[in-house]
C-alpha cells in the first residue's frame, strides 16, 4: 500500500503561483512514477504531469507545459507541482497518483490516489 496526501491548494489570482505537495508513505517511493491529475467541476479527470522514479523523466499535458514543473525529493518521499502563470481554467481539484510505470497518462491505470487538494484561480 502507498498512502498519498496532497497539500498546498488554495485561492490565487490569475497570473499567480502555487506549489502543491504530495507526501507519500508505505512502499518504496522510488519504485513508483508519480503523477498529478486534476478534475474540474463537471469534467473528466485529466492528466497534468508525471515524473519517473529517479526524477530524470518528466511528462506534461500540453495545457500546462512551460507553466508547471513537477519534481520529487526521494529522500523525503515527496513530489511537488510548481504552478506558475495560473489561469482560471486551471481551477480544479488536483490529485496525486502513484503508478508502477511512467508515461501512462491515464487516470484509470493509476495504482494509488490521494484525496486531492482544491486550487481556485480567480480572474
Amino acid at each position: 500500500q502507498v498512502q498519498l496526501v496532497e497539500s498546498g491548494g488554495g485561492l490565487v489570482q490569475a497570473g499567480g503561483s502555487l506549489r502543491l505537495t504530495c507526501a507519500a508513505s508505505g512502499r518504496t517511493f522510488t519504485n513508483y512514477a508519480m503523477n498529478w491529475f486534476r478534475q474540474a467541476p463537471g469534467k473528466e479527470r485529466e492528466f497534468v504531469a508525471a515524473i519517473g522514479g529517479s526524477g530524470y523523466s518528466t511528462s506534461y499535458a500540453d495545457s500546462v507545459k512551460g507553466r508547471f514543473t513537477i519534481s520529487r525529493d526521494n529522500a523525503k518521499n515527496t513530489v511537488y507541482l510548481q504552478m506558475n502563470s495560473l489561469k482560471p481554467e486551471d481551477t480544479a481539484v488536483y490529485y496525486c497518483a502513484a503508478s508502477r510505470s511512467f508515461g501512462l497518462r491515464r487516470y484509470d491505470v493509476m495504482d494509488y490516489w490521494g484525496k486531492g487538494t482544491l486550487v481556485t484561480v480567480s480572474s
